[in-house]
């Protein structure tokens, strides 16, 4: 912290639910209230400038809320910001002192909108004499998002030398046991599904009826059972514009069998204080679908999952069709670093699916559109 060398990186590598923006939060409080005391270890602490970044809309709302409720005494839009605004607001020669970076996985690594450079954490190593950066490979899931593996070597590599390099092992969200946590893991690393393991502690069960998954999730939210924040998920293989209503309806919806709900942020918020709320904290979404786009980075307590016609099951394994997807975002070509452009769905899309199934803390329900997908996961169930 004393030294005055810009671009130092501290990489902190954990898969989804093993802590790491807990971890950021505890940092950013901890360097947000030292004071300097007069010792060697504390001179000069009262005046950083430090600064959290995060490349996610419902993120940004909950770090908006914990400065709030630390009484910190920021301006929350100065010391909270998406990447591209810090980008743009600091010049390489008036670097930050620390810089902490939530989601990094999630940063450009291509000019997009406002941002004009090439790597957003490159841009953001320049602006900053040391960076925290909690990144989670399986997690990108956009084609603006995609780092080759060289990439990713080269920023552990530059991480190792400054002894920086800080890898999460333990599963802090999902309260389950091992066996549990290894049977939704082999579905997107393995593209394997074995048969369900018992566990008392955690509530994983198949559907075969995407309504009654939806109605055993409303009342864990809302019924006697109390169980806490539970909400509907969904891959993103229905049409979603948040630009304009569909042509036929109000709302763009999720429909599979019987069940037919709006995709996430389309009902209307009663009040303005809900507005600052996360997605899955406002009580109107809980009869709405979410997505990777509302979900990223939270819990919930039980959660149901609603896996669409791009994941299939095919000749014993878990098959990603890009063709069924509507995500646009995984779809379509990337530039890689050759200058060549490829398709990298294959990898975008088992990432979404793994943040999706990653949510639950003490339960998890999967329904599967694909019938053999299904028929599988059922019978592995019994």
């Amino acid at each position: 912290m004393l030294s005055k060398k810009k671009g130092q990186l501290i990489l902190v590598e954990g898969e989804a639910g093993s802590g790491k923006t807990v971890l950021l939060i505890s940092i950013f409080y901890l360097i947000s209230t030292l004071k300097d005391d007069g010792s060697p270890l504390r001179q000069g602490f009262d005046h950083l400038k430090n600064y959290v970044l995060v490349n996610h809309d419902e993120q940004l709302k909950v770090y908006e809320d914990i400065i709030d409720k630390l009484n910190l005494n920021y301006k929350k839009d100065d010391v909270v910001s998406k990447p591209t605004h810090f980008i743009n607001s600091h010049d390489e020669s008036d670097p930050a002192d620390v810089v902490l970076v939530d989601e990094a996985h999630l940063l450009w690594t291509q000019g997009k909108q406002a941002y004009r450079g090439q790597n957003q954490l490159d841009d953001i190593l320049k602006r900053a004499r040391i960076a925290v950066v909690i990144f989670d490979r399986n997690q990108i899931l956009k084609t603006e998002e995609y780092l080759e593996p060289q990439q990713i070597q080269n920023m552990e590599e530059k991480a190792m030398k400054q002894n920086n390099l800080i890898m999460l092992s333990n599963q802090l969200r999902i309260n389950a046991n091992k066996e549990t946590i290894q049977w939704i893991r082999d579905i997107t690393d393995k593209k394997i599904i074995k048969k369900i393991p018992k566990d008392s502690k955690y509530d994983l069960r198949i559907f075969d009826d995407a309504k009654e998954m939806y109605q055993a999730i409303r009342d864990k939210a809302l019924g006697d059972q109390k169980a806490g924040l539970s909400r509907i998920l969904a891959t993103f293989d229905w049409k979603y514009n948040s630009k304009r209503k569909p042509d036929n309806g109000d709302y763009w919806m999720v429909s599979t069998g019987d069940l037919s709900l709006p995709w996430n942020l389309q009902l209307k918020q009663k009040g303005r204080s809900l507005k600052k709320l996360a997605w899955a904290e406002q009580p109107q979404t809980i009869d709405e679908v979410g997505s990777t786009y509302t979900i990223q980075g939270f819990d919930l307590n039980y959660c149901g999952v609603i896996i669409g016609p791009s994941v299939k099951y095919r000749n014993g394994h878990v098959v990603f069709d890009p063709d069924a997807s509507e995500n646009t975002n995984a779809i379509r070509n990337r530039t890689l670093q050759d200058g060549k452009k490829r398709k990298v769905a294959s990898q975008l899309l088992p990432n979404e699916l793994n943040v999706l199934l990653t949510r639950g803390v003490n339960g998890l329900y999967i329904y599967a559109v694909d019938n053999e997908l299904r028929e599988a996961l059922l019978r592995l169930q019994r």
